[in-house]
């Protein structure tokens, strides 16, 4: 498999996984970070902007998994590009919203 297929796994591991605090906070009815905040990524957009841009990374996600080579789960290679690239956006993912949600109490960064 060309290394350009993992790449695209990588990357749509790092989509899906980005889509679910979007998605999820959007249909709770939450306002959450986006890139269309004010500060980008630090302040808060509305419910509505985070359905539509977790819906958005859902999209690219499945793009770049399912349509770019023939990705099965139980393919290691497949598999762990993508589990590489889900794990990698959701530990950033946490001490960075952790900043902003309580997530990191314990006073170190």
């Amino acid at each position: 498999m060309p290394w350009l297929i993992y790449v695209s796994y990588f990357f749509g591991g790092v989509f899906l996984t980005n889509a679910i605090p979007h998605f999820a906070s959007g249909v709770m009815g939450r306002p959450f970070q986006s890139p269309f905040a004010k500060p980008p990524g630090q302040g808060l957009s509305s419910s509505t902007v985070n359905v539509l841009w977790g819906a958005f990374n859902i999209a690219i996600g499945y793009a770049l998994v399912f349509h770019v080579g023939s990705f099965g789960i139980r393919d290691w290679d497949g598999a762990g590009a993508f589990g590489a690239g889900a794990f990698l956006i959701a530990l950033f993912s946490a001490r960075h919203f952790g900043r902003f949600n309580g997530g990191n109490q314990s006073g170190h960064p």
